[in-house]
């Protein structure tokens, strides 16, 4: 068989692929019991630098072994069940099967005609989402990279839906001081900067104030400009707050303003039994973003826009250029690439269908529910140590804490809890970092992991309580 000079022949690559999942099956068994994280090796992160692109090629299975030794090892394992840090993406084997599968294949998902079946079941899969968040016939939506892009998608239709060119000079968008940095740099994208981006208020459960909001559009009316959007949270990064949809969706429509809800993290909790209440009102917005690969245990990129009529995605992207024309629908089928940024992209549903397949509503539904669990299991065991304060309650998957000794100052109190973070993350125990809320440094603890058990989270919190201790008696606090 003729293959161009420099490829490996299918038979190398077979047995490359073969050690290599081995390896990675065995890896994945005993995650739990390695380290959350490996320490930087700063030489040799110098060498990979400069190995520079060899003339010649090399040996499929040196280069393997380099990418598994000392390229993947390196960083945090979001897979690691005590990685409790930032929103985890913990991903299933399931999704990294369906993951594999859709690499393999390599399917051109831009429009139906290059991938017709993969596209009919992204499309049957966005439906259902936007029937588990109320949407109606008219909605729609696309897979994207993940929330980031999916909030940028839905603002740049919420611009051309509301403003036009002799207003979008003037259009103001409002946010709440916990709205995640993702959306100012969309906002930005789309050509409103941040003279025109109102950050609203909280209240003491860190939920965007309604009555702060209604203020700020009133004053930015008189001053002649045009409020146009409202990005609320369901779920925010820090706290896992859901702000008050039915209020703020009254004050969209009074005002013309287009709601979107950024549900990257927690939108998934419209497919638990239990919980799905927190998210009421969520079916009165215009559009949602939405992150399969954090709490529905997918690979990365799998994020979601979701819009209650898909034509505004339509209206924004929609292009036909003269080499597209061949490809262009006349009936139900759908070419993704007339309602988003993305021309080319891959069939990044296929494992959530996959992955739903597989688990069912139920089981999703119970993975998702024991992600509450963990952050009550872990305010529990922080509640035994009179000298730990928590600063915002366990809600959704998590909670936020501080070590709060009355003899010492409060930027001593910042020091020591980031002292503690840096103590459990050098052990390589748990990965648990640091936030700020009310002014104030805390440690939060964000859990999602299927895998992560009750062990898990009570020997976490005791290992920082017994970091605290130590931090203190090396008496740098001490007032």
């Amino acid at each position: 068989m003729m293959i161009a000079q420099g490829f490996s022949t299918n038979n190398e690559i077979e047995k490359a692929t073969e050690e290599f999942i081995n390896y990675f099956f065995s890896y994945h068994r005993d995650l739990s019991k390695n380290k959350v994280n490996c320490e930087i090796d700063k030489n040799k992160l110098k060498q990979l630098r400069e190995i520079g692109i060899p003339t010649q090629g090399r040996d499929i299975k040196t280069v393997v072994n380099e990418m598994v030794e000392d390229v993947y090892q390196y960083g945090y394992s979001v897979n690691h069940p005590r990685y409790l840090g930032f929103v985890p993406g913990p991903a299933s084997m399931i999704s990294w099967l369906g993951d594999v599968m859709t690499a393999a294949f390599n399917r051109h998902a831009g429009s139906w005609m290059s991938s017709p079946a993969a596209n009919s079941i992204e499309q049957g899969l966005i439906k259902w989402l936007c029937e588990q968040a109320g949407f109606n016939e008219n909605s729609g939506g696309l897979f994207v990279s993940g929330g980031s892009m999916a909030n940028l998608t839905a603002m740049t239709a919420a611009r051309d839906e509301v403003l036009d060119e002799k207003t979008q000079h003037l259009g103001v968008a409002y946010v709440s001081d916990q709205t995640h940095s993702s959306v100012a740099k969309g906002l930005r994208i789309i050509g409103i900067p941040d003279s025109r981006i109102r950050k609203v208020a909280v209240d003491s459960d860190f939920k965007m104030s309604a009555k702060h909001l209604e203020d700020l559009v009133q004053k930015d009316i008189r001053d002649g400009l045009v409020p146009f959007i409202v990005i609320a949270s369901a779920g925010t990064t820090n706290t896992g707050s859901v702000d008050p949809f039915e209020v703020i969706s009254l004050l969209c429509q009074r005002y013309g303003m287009w709601m979107h809800v950024d549900g990257a993290f927690g939108a998934s909790v419209l497919l638990n039994k239990t919980h799905k209440h927190l998210l009421k009102g969520i079916e009165l917005s215009d559009s949602i973003s939405w992150d399969a690969h954090k709490w529905l245990f997918q690979t990365y990129a799998c994020g979601m826009v979701l819009v209650k009529n898909n034509k505004h995605l339509f209206n924004s992207f929609n292009v036909q250029p003269e080499y597209l024309k061949d490809l262009k629908t006349e009936d139900d089928s759908f070419n993704p690439w007339d309602y988003g940024i993305e021309l080319t992209r891959p069939t990044r549903g296929l494992k959530l269908w996959f992955t739903l397949q597989v688990m069912g509503s139920d089981g999703i539904s119970n993975a998702i529910e024991h992600g509450f669990q963990l952050a009550k299991w872990a305010e529990d065991e922080l509640r035994k140590n009179a000298e730990v304060e928590i600063v915002s309650a366990a809600h959704m998957s998590i909670v936020n804490f501080r070590y709060n000794p009355l003899n010492m100052t409060e930027d001593q109190k910042d020091e020591l809890n980031q002292i503690i973070s840096y103590k459990i993350l050098d052990s390589g125990y748990a990965g648990i970092f640091t936030t700020e809320l009310n002014g104030k440094k805390v440690l939060r603890i964000c859990a999602l992991h299927p895998g992560t058990t009750e062990m898990d989270i009570r020997g976490t919190v005791k290992l920082l309580n017994h970091f605290f201790e130590e931090a203190v008696l090396e008496g740098m606090f001490i007032s």
